[in-house]
């Protein structure tokens, strides 16, 4: 769950959705550590916290973040292990700079297929594909 200084949108939950604090709490969670990366976008900041990846880790359980590469590449920073999955749309060509910065490529054109190959990826102790909560499927 990322933890950000913007305020809730309609429908957020804090402390499901989000993490949310005010900016003087997220400067101290950056300052201590506490976040495995972070950044300003705008006039918020948001970031990563540790602890819950962490926890997850040390459980053997894998962990998707969805980040964009500067904040993927501040986390394998910190944890050297991490595995950087760039997800592009079909036709979509990734620059070499980038390219060389990831382990694999997935095109998303499906959100199950994607599923599959994150799961080959990353192995198979993932937790089956959540279904729209409109009862549709992708396909």
């Amino acid at each position: 769950m990322p933890a950000t200084t913007r305020p809730p949108r309609a429908g957020e939950r804090p402390g499901t959705d989000r993490l949310f604090c005010d900016p003087v709490e997220f400067d101290r969670m950056a300052a201590a550590g506490e976040l495995l990366e972070w950044s300003r976008i705008g006039p918020y900041a948001r970031g990563t916290p540790a602890a819950q990846v962490r926890a997850r880790l040390a459980a053997g359980q894998p962990v998707l973040l969805p980040l964009d590469l500067p904040g993927a590449i501040g986390v394998r920073a910190v944890l050297p292990d991490a595995r950087l999955v760039l997800l592009v749309p079909p036709g979509f060509d990734p620059a070499p700079a980038t390219l060389a910065e990831t382990d694999a490529v997935v095109v998303h054109d499906l959100t199950e297929r994607t599923v599959t190959e994150l799961v080959g990826l990353l192995g198979s102790s993932l937790p089956a594909p959540a279904r729209s909560p409109l009862g549709g499927r992708a396909t």
